[in-house]
Parts: C-alpha cells; sequence; structure tokens
C-alpha cells in the first residue's frame, strides 16, 4: 500500500474528482433516465414518436447530454488516476483502459438516437415512406440504442473492479466504499447479462441491481465531501 505524502494536495486531488464525479451521476441521470421517461412508450412506435416530435428540443437536449456525459466520464477517470496511479499503477492504468472503451462505444450508441432524429426530420428523401414505416424505423433506431446501453453496462461494471481495489489500497479512503464499488460494478454485470441473455427476468431483479447499482454513490460524497483521510478505518 503506498500513501502519498502530502494529504492536503491529496485531499484536494480527491475533491476535485468528486466533484466531476457529482456532474457525471447528474448528467447520467438525465440523459438515460429522466429525458427517455419522457417520451419513451414501451411497444408502440407511434407514441413514442409522437412524443419526440412535440418535444424535439428535449429530445436532441438529451442526446447533446449524452455526449457531454461521456465527456465528463473521461474527465473523471484521468482525475482518479492522478490520485490513485502511486497506489497500483496497473490497476489505474486498466481503469481508465475500461472507461475509453465504454465512453467510445457509448458515442457510437448515441448515433442510434441520431439516426431516429434524422427519420423522424421530414426531409424529401424520406418522402418513399409511410408514416407508420417511419414511426416504426425511428422506433427501432431507439431500440437499438436502448439495448446499446445494456451492453455498455459490462464496461460500466467493469471499471470499478480496479477502482474498487485502489481504493480499498489506498489507506486514505475507507475500505468499505472500495468494496461497494466491486458490489456496484457486479450489479451492473449482472444487469447485463440479464438484459441481453435473460430479457424475461429483467422486470423481476430489477429492484436488486438498482439496490447493487446503489453501491456506487457513497464513494462521490465521500471523496466530494470528505475527499482523504490519514486515519481512515480499516
Amino acid at each position: 500500500m503506498t500513501l502519498p505524502n502530502d494529504m492536503s494536495s491529496t485531499k484536494k486531488k480527491a475533491r476535485i474528482a468528486g466533484f466531476i464525479y457529482l456532474l457525471l451521476v447528474i448528467s447520467s441521470v438525465v440523459s438515460l433516465l429522466y429525458i427517455p421517461s419522457t417520451y419513451i412508450v414501451s411497444g408502440d412506435a407511434t407514441a413514442t414518436v409522437n412524443n419526440i416530435t412535440s418535444s424535439n428540443l428535449l429530445f436532441r437536449i438529451g442526446i447533446f447530454t449524452s455526449f457531454v456525459s461521456q465527456i465528463i466520464f473521461v474527465i473523471l477517470v484521468l482525475a482518479l488516476y492522478r490520485l490513485l496511479k502511486e497506489i497500483n499503477h496497473m490497476h489505474a492504468l486498466l481503469m481508465v483502459i475500461l472507461v475509453v472503451i465504454s465512453v467510445s462505444t457509448a458515442f457510437l450508441n448515441t448515433f442510434n438516437n441520431i439516426a431516429a432524429l434524422i427519420i423522424l426530420s421530414g426531409a424529401d428523401f424520406l418522402s418513399v415512406f409511410e408514416q407508420p414505416e417511419l414511426d416504426a424505423l425511428a422506433y427501432l433506431f431507439l431500440r437499438l440504442h436502448s439495448q446499446g446501453i445494456q451492453a455498455i453496462q459490462v464496461f460500466w461494471g467493469l471499471w470499478l473492479f480496479p477502482f474498487g481495489l485502489l481504493v480499498i489500497r489506498s489507506g486514505f479512503i475507507p475500505k468499505v466504499l472500495g468494496l461497494l464499488l466491486i458490489i456496484a460494478g457486479s450489479g451492473y454485470l449482472l444487469g447485463s447479462f440479464t438484459s441481453l441473455v435473460l430479457p424475461q427476468y429483467s422486470k423481476t431483479i430489477f429492484p436488486l441491481l438498482t439496490f447493487l447499482e446503489m453501491g456506487e454513490l457513497p464513494i462521490v460524497l465521500w471523496l466530494l465531501l470528505v475527499g482523504a483521510k490519514a486515519d481512515v478505518s480499516k
């Protein structure tokens, strides 16, 4: 275990990381939960399209927020790398690599929503399609985006494992927060597996997954409010 000599500097780095982490949580809730809930009607392409058409600006904001969220994610992992690299360089590097893969995949997945937006734009070259066909095609891309998120959850889970190990070995962040990160990572992996392999159980297992994934939140508050302490309990 390596403990940085300058605890004041470490605390400052930790609080900066905590602030960035909080921004990531807020932007993710907006782009992944709040905005989609305003227009998605499960199994109903026409109703979904009508909601998007009536709230076109909100839909576009959701796309923009998704891109912003991924940029924040990269900034966050770099801040965490700066904070934790002295603990174990290989684990810190692995954490960065997994986030970069996640962000790259998420950027590409967002283009599914952009494709839906183009389909609903009323462009002349789409006049060969009937409106129900356009609705179904747009809904298809929205579903692809949703399924893409389920796949990306694999990386949302994996990066928390090296992060959690670094926290456990840090000496200036409580070990329990590292354990909670690993538990949260397991929740993301289980959620991705269930959605892609056993979708019939997704609704049944959703409350458990939500509970497990909440294990990621305490580290955000610790970093933001406390930062680092030399005498954390074992």
